[in-house]
């Protein structure tokens, strides 16, 4: 089950790898809270259920994610995969999902959470940025990170640029987690993600990569 809000490029992403046969799941549908999202297209292209539930039609948030979560439940997902999906969720949806809730956030948690990542991370100066899977808590952009990627910041750099840059990696990396939740091969220990029992090294990033100048032509 993918959750978004807008054009979905992550959830192509995920289509694209079930259809490569890089990652061994079906998506049982696609639910968005934006009735015009692209997202909601690119299922239906790819031939996946599609559900518009517009946040707007509701009083309450909580009314909005008693919805949401009826609509999920009927497909009874393993997963619930949060892919751009701009809503701040209750503490009821996220418990009733303890475990298996997961989202991607567009830096290098802990640093930069909330919104205009790409933004901030350059006007703090960092030499390296990236993406983050984590499982999703009651503290926002809080859960447990599950894979990490980093990419260089260049001095030319703006956020748009650096946000495609992520975005390639954030493609890559979504998968991959999908991927290992599926396969039973993840588990929380103290509030780290172990990945077939071993805590993962930093996921091989060097968060000190020196400051580079992007290829020239």
């Amino acid at each position: 089950m993918v959750l978004i809000s807008g054009r979905g490029s992550n959830l192509q992403a995920i289509i694209d790898a079930v259809n490569a046969g890089r990652l061994p799941a079906e998506i049982r549908a696609v639910i968005g809270n934006q009735p015009g999202a692209p997202g909601l297209a690119r299922a239906r292209t790819a031939g996946i259920p599609a559900h518009a539930i517009d946040h707007r039609g509701f009083a309450t948030r909580e009314q909005f994610d008693q919805a949401l979560m009826r609509q999920i439940d009927f497909y009874r997902p393993r997963v619930v995969v949060l892919a751009g999906f701009m809503r701040i969720l209750s503490g009821a949806f996220i418990d009733h999902y303890a475990g298996r809730l997961l989202n991607i956030h567009p830096s290098l948690l802990p640093a930069f959470p909330g919104l205009n990542t790409h933004a901030r991370a350059l006007q703090s100066g960092v030499t390296v940025h990236g993406a983050s899977v984590h499982f999703v808590t009651h503290e926002v952009d809080g859960g447990p990170v599950i894979v990490q990627a980093a990419v260089p910041v260049f001095a030319d750099d703006t956020p748009e640029i650096l946000a495609e840059r992520v975005l390639m990696e954030e493609h890559r990396i979504y998968p991959l987690a999908i991927g290992w939740f599926l396969a039973g091969r993840l588990s929380v220990e103290n509030g780290r993600v172990l990945l077939d029992g071993h805590e993962r090294p930093e996921q091989g990033l060097n968060r000190d990569i020196p400051p580079s100048q992007p290829p020239s032509g």
